[in-house]
């Protein structure tokens, strides 16, 4: 199955170079660029890609804003790509909000070219991009500059049973299904299942915004 990539970002020479290191690989389509959010946006609803490419930082709408607009929808629009933001900086807050706005993951621009490409398999096969520690490290960072919500997100975790809320530390801490497998001497498939559970008792996308919510509603502290 061919995976269909738009990239958005302000300067050309990146848009073309990462668009030909794609559209070099047999299993990913590039169906077109954008060199900022706003146009990103319109592309993306022409074109329905299954992976949104997507600069951080840019003129006329930037990268949050855009990311925000695919993820959330207006009525009537069904289409919702995957984003993988793309930013200079590994601690970014834009990269965080873009996050919690249900983007799947985030990529260095430096990162090496087997990288960028394992990424975009990995986002558009449903997964987040979490295994990079640099991403682990944002999302604590910017967590403890934040007091963990109290109220609504963490009477969410009631609804999850014991096992379910031990899934999800475990993956805000950065497990693997198979680690958590292992650690809790579960089948993989099993871990699969229960995160899946987690997913939509808690009314969230993937496990990038799981990690977030964990974070934010107390279950996981910075630095544990």
């Amino acid at each position: 199955m061919t995976t269909r990539v738009i990239v958005v970002d302000d300067q050309a020479m990146v848009r073309a170079g990462f668009a030909a290191l794609l559209a070099a690989q047999s299993d990913i389509d590039v169906v077109g660029e954008a060199p900022d959010g706003a146009q990103g946006v319109e592309l993306s609803r022409r074109t329905h890609p299954d992976v949104v490419l997507m600069d951080v930082r840019m003129p006329e709408m930037d990268g949050l804003e855009a990311a925000r607009r695919l993820l959330a929808p207006p009525p009537g629009v069904t289409h919702r790509p995957r984003v993988l933001m793309l930013t200079t900086f590994d601690v970014d807050d834009y990269v965080y909000e873009a996050l919690r706005a249900g983007a799947s993951g985030f990529l260095l621009k430096d990162a090496p070219p087997a990288d960028l490409i394992a990424a975009v398999r990995v986002v558009a096969s449903g997964d987040a991009l979490l295994a990079p520690s640099v991403t682990r490290r944002l999302i604590a960072d910017f967590a403890r500059q934040r007091p963990a919500a109290r109220g609504r997100p963490a009477l969410r975790l009631k609804a999850l049973t014991e096992r379910e809320t031990e899934v999800l530390t475990l993956v805000a801490r950065g497990r693997s299904n198979v680690e958590i497998a292992e650690d809790l001497v579960l089948a993989e498939q099993t871990v699969k299942t229960h995160v899946s559970r987690v997913l939509t008792k808690l009314d969230l996308r993937d496990r990038a915004q799981a990690v977030v919510f964990a974070y934010e509603s107390g279950l996981v502290a910075p630095g544990e």
